[in-house]
């Protein structure tokens, strides 16, 4: 089989952070309402996160939805497994599921509906070089 160099830079990626969202821009920058709706939910619950910016080259996006079976971004993945987009994710932080998922203590004053956006930036995103 032909060497895959982006498919592979996603799948160590996805093996080698705990938590880890692919989106349409960065944390500190999210290009569409829905990776911003996602980001704000880890930052509501201060959870840490690698981000990959799945714009820059359009084979990220192809090889992640290769990979994952899941053809929307945001993906989030938490421990090599794919938990959702970002209906899932604010549907999981409503019910208290996410911070269980991600190993976090639930908050006590959690709010019933997941924030919309937050502007403090989280770590800066992971780059996924692209040598072809």
């Amino acid at each position: 089989m032909p060497e895959n160099p982006i498919k592979d830079a996603i799948a160590g990626a996805i093996a080698e952070n705990k938590t880890i969202l692919f989106l349409k821009g960065t944390p500190a920058a999210p290009a569409c309402g829905f990776s911003a709706r996602t980001v704000a939910v880890l930052q509501a619950l201060e959870a840490p996160f690698a981000a990959v910016d799945v714009l820059p080259d359009p084979r990220i996006r192809q090889e992640l939805s290769a990979i994952s079976d899941w053809p929307t971004i945001p993906q989030l993945f938490v421990d090599g497994e794919l938990v959702g987009g970002a209906d899932i994710v604010a549907e999981m932080y409503e019910t208290g599921e996410l911070s269980t998922v991600l190993g976090l203590e639930a908050p006590d004053d959690a709010p019933v509906e997941a924030p919309a956006a937050e502007v403090e930036p989280a770590a800066p995103p992971l780059q996924i070089e692209n040598r072809l």
